[in-house]
């Protein structure tokens, strides 16, 4: 295929919410954000004005929700020339939850739709003709998450399988990983990083990337397709 302009996951995230929850939506979306490490520790969101337009809301709206996230802890002001609003250096800890409490049937479907799209995401992105940036953008997403202390690497991992999507370059689909991605992180909130498994996921993360960029799609998929399944053992064993 030939290579297309890649979609952000900051244009995929910051789309126009629904005005019926407006406060709400637009509280979602910039969670999202930070959670999925789109705009990391100490980085500054976009302006209010670009936040506004591009979510849709008001900014009087806008300014509610981040005030929410700042009471909550993700986020500061700044005053001064170049002030703005920050994601926090050191977020809060998820909670805990019980891991008695977990819907079996939810718990499947996260698990499923994350393998459908995650899978068809590494084979349609190994499948285009990446451009230059596409190949920078992958292979320094791969880097920060093998690099990451065990604080940064859910987000650095979740980065990383957004990085996937996006150059797929299709919006939809990097939406949906991206949904898809916040019902799964609810669920690695709930059970330890273990070191040895993390290095595993790197050395798969590693073969996606290498599958992606040398343009092999079934080998891409397989690798996804592996990891994922890695990952779904794991929280079966913690919490089904």
């Amino acid at each position: 295929m030939e290579s297309t302009p890649v979609v952000s996951a900051g244009e995929a995230l910051f789309r126009p919410v629904r005005a019926g929850n407006a406060f709400e939506e637009t509280v979602e979306r910039l969670l999202q954000s930070i959670r999925l490490g789109v705009v990391g520790a100490g980085e500054r969101l976009p302006s209010e004005r670009e936040l506004a337009e591009r979510l849709g809301v008001s900014r009087v709206t806008l300014r509610e929700a981040i005030r929410a996230l700042a009471d909550a802890g993700y986020v500061e002001s700044r005053r001064g020339r170049y002030g703005g609003t920050f994601v926090t250096q050191s977020l809060p800890e998820p909670g805990e939850g019980d891991p008695g409490t977990v819907d079996a049937a939810a718990f499947e479907d996260a698990l499923c739709l994350r393998h459908v799209l995650e899978t068809g995401a590494a084979e349609a992105a190994a499948a285009r003709t990446l451009s230059p940036a596409d190949r920078r953008h992958l292979t320094a997403t791969l880097g920060e998450t093998a690099t990451a202390d065990l604080a940064e690497y859910r987000r650095r991992d979740s980065r990383l399988h957004l990085a996937i999507a996006e150059v797929t370059a299709s919006g939809s689909l990097t939406t949906a990983v991206a949904d898809a991605r916040m019902r799964v992180n609810l669920l690695l909130d709930r059970i330890p990083l273990l070191e040895p498994n993390l290095e595993h996921s790197n050395a798969q993360h590693a073969a996606i990337v290498d599958a992606i960029l040398a343009g092999e799609p079934v080998a891409a998929r397989h690798a996804m397709a592996e990891h994922i399944e890695g990952t779904a053992s794991l929280l079966r064993a913690f919490l089904a």
